[in-house]
Formats: C-alpha cells, sequence, structure tokens
C-alpha cells in the first residue's frame, strides 16, 4: 500500500541505495512509476505493507516500511532487493554497493569507492566538516536527522585526522 513519505511514522523502516551516478529526469519519471507500482503491490506474507519512497539528489533511493502496521518478512526483503537489482540491470547503475560513499562538494554530489574517501580524508581533501550521507540509518527519524551530517558526525569520522 504506497502512501506519502511524510504520512509513514518516525519509527518506520527505512532502506537508503545510493546510486554510482546521478539519474536523468527522464530516468526519475520511470524510476518512480515502477517503484509505485513494486510498492502498491509489496507484501509481507500476504498482507500489503504500508509504505513509501523518496529519490533525493537524483541519486539516492530512499524506501521506507510502517513496520507498526505489518513488519519485513525475510521474503518482503528479498522482494524489495530484487527490485533494486532490476532497477541497476536496466539503468547500468550500482545501487547496492555499500563500499562507496557519497559526499557533498558545494552544490554536487560525489560518489567515491571507501578507499579513495580514506585517501582524500588523509591528503585533507575532505574534513571533519564535508557533509557526507550515512545510509547506516535505520528510521525515518534517524534519517531525517543524521542522514546528511558532517562526517565528524557520521561514522566517516573514523578515518578524519
Amino acid at each position: 500500500m504506497l502512501v506519502e513519505f511524510k504520512d509513514l511514522p518516525k519509527t518506520s523502516r527505512v532502506w537508503i541505495y545510493q546510486a554510482n551516478r546521478g539519474f536523468s529526469s527522464e530516468e526519475i519519471v520511470e524510476i518512480k512509476t515502477k517503484l509505485d507500482a513494486f510498492i502498491e503491490n509489496w507484501t509481507a506474507h500476504g498482507s500489503n505493507l504500508k509504505a513509501s519512497y523518496e529519490i533525493k539528489y537524483n541519486r539516492f533511493i530512499i524506501i521506507a516500511l510502517d513496520q507498526n502496521v505489518h513488519a519485513a518478512s525475510g521474503c518482503s526483503i528479498d522482494a524489495s532487493v530484487h527490485f533494486i537489482q532490476r532497477l541497476e540491470q536496466e539503468y547500468n547503475v550500482e545501487l547496492l554497493d555499500k563500499m562507496n560513499v557519497s559526499f557533498k562538494q558545494g552544490d554536487f554530489v560525489a560518489y567515491k569507492p571507501l578507499l579513495e574517501f580514506k585517501k582524500m580524508a588523509k591528503n585533507k581533501s575532505v574534513s571533519k566538516n564535508t557533509i557526507v550521507f550515512n545510509n547506516l540509518v535505520t528510521n525515518i527519524d534517524e534519517y531525517l536527522q543524521f542522514w546528511e551530517v558532517p562526517a565528524k558526525d557520521s561514522w566517516h569520522s573514523r578515518f578524519l585526522n
């Protein structure tokens, strides 16, 4: 059951998928149509899931699920991962690789392999004040407060001097 993202409780679980490139306007329209259809039909043990999504910076797909109505099951999580894998194939994009870091450079969102981000931190190309995207947040409340934060306030801080 697709609902408005803003109507989900703050305790709703989130999954964040970062793309290794920005999506075009046309791709965004297509992906939103596919997300609408997927979420409208997303179930756990035959029960509709109350869920929504956002696409941020033309690069991040955030799927949220109100687990107070029905919790995600192993099969429903598998279904969402398979959906994301199909998007990867259709759009020739990486969405599931967790060994990459996204961060802001001015108004631009950069995407780098973790090893390259570590080198950038060592060379002072990124700092404790660099805005990073903490894709490890687990619910909407954390997403709203701690997703887009200075590196010093995220797990990324371990790489900074």
